[in-house]
Parts: structure tokens; sequence; C-alpha cells
């Protein structure tokens, strides 16, 4: 008498059933190429830049939209203390009148900035498309000849150190 031996239950109170062989697909029986694959990849590559690069323009907005809202905050305090006639203000009036405007001299410079890189990142994201284009007329002989890592960029503007130093350290650095 022959018993079959049954598959061990490793925590499961029924023996695993596997599917019959019919069933079970395997990628080398696929019509799938390999050109096929690196397409889907090189779609999943390209709408993952769109992502980011709509990450990064949503944090902008949202970088603009608090200093909007903290210079508005600031320009109203300002207003209540410039309603008063200048002889009848005290010292710390003054003072605090001098602070505010130094303060929002400073957003309005920190937004300055912020709307001047968001420009930079259009015209580097142009770049970046145009690339793309000529990357995608070239035939897929020359293609497979470079690497991404091969591919060089001409920098469409002129790099100031400040905006090196903010590719090197991206968005956190302190220093900026």
């Amino acid at each position: 008498m022959e018993r079959s031996r049954s598959p061990p239950r490793y925590g499961s109170m029924e023996p695993t059933r596997w599917p019959p062989e019919d069933e079970i697909v395997s990628m080398a029986d696929s019509t799938t190429t390999i050109d096929d694959i690196e397409g889907e990849l090189f779609k999943i590559e390209r709408i993952r830049e769109i992502l980011v690069r709509r990450e990064s323009e949503l944090r902008y907005m949202m970088d603009d939209i608090q200093l909007c809202k903290e210079i508005s905050r600031l320009k109203k305090e300002l207003q209540q203390l410039i309603v008063l006639p200048e002889n009848e203000k005290s010292n710390e009036e003054k003072q605090k009148e001098e602070e505010l405007v130094q303060q929002i001299h400073k957003l309005v410079e920190t937004r300055d900035f912020l709307v001047d890189d968001v420009e930079f990142e259009r015209l580097r994201e142009r770049e970046e498309d145009k690339e793309m284009a000529e990357f995608l007329q070239t035939p897929a002989k020359e293609k497979k000849m470079t690497s991404r890592g091969q591919q060089t960029s001409t920098p469409y503007v002129t790099k100031t150190g400040l905006t090196l130093l903010k590719e090197c350290c991206g968005f956190t650095c302190s220093i900026m």
C-alpha cells in the first residue's frame, strides 16, 4: 500500500492547492518582447517624471501661498500702525513699524527668489523635454548605443553659484 505524501501545512488548516499545469502562465510563454517591456518601462518612467514635476510645482505654489499670507498679515499689522498720527506714536510703535517693514521686505525678497527659481525649473524642464523629443526621434539602434548616464545635456541657462548649491544640497539645504 503506497500512501501519497501530503504537502506540509504551515499554519494552514487545509492543504495548499496548486493550480493545474495549464493555468500557470510563464513569462517565457508570453508574447511580450523586450522592446515591449522597455517601452512600458519608458512610459512608467515618463509618468514618474511628470508626477515629480507636478509635486515640485505644488510645493512652489504652497510656499508662494504661505509667503503671500504672511506678507498680507504683516501689511495689515503695519496698516494699523500707520493709521496712527506720527506725533502720537510711542517709541515701541515706531520700532515695531520699522521691524514690520523689514520683515515684509525680507519676505518679498524670498518670494522673488522663489519666482526666479520656478522660472529656472521651467527652463530646465523645457530643455529636458526638448532632449527627450530628440531622443525619441533617433533610430532604435542609436538609442541602445548610449545609456541614460552617457547622455549629456547642455545647460539651457547659465547657472549661478546659488543654483549649483541648491542642485547639490536640494531643497533642504540650510545655507539657502
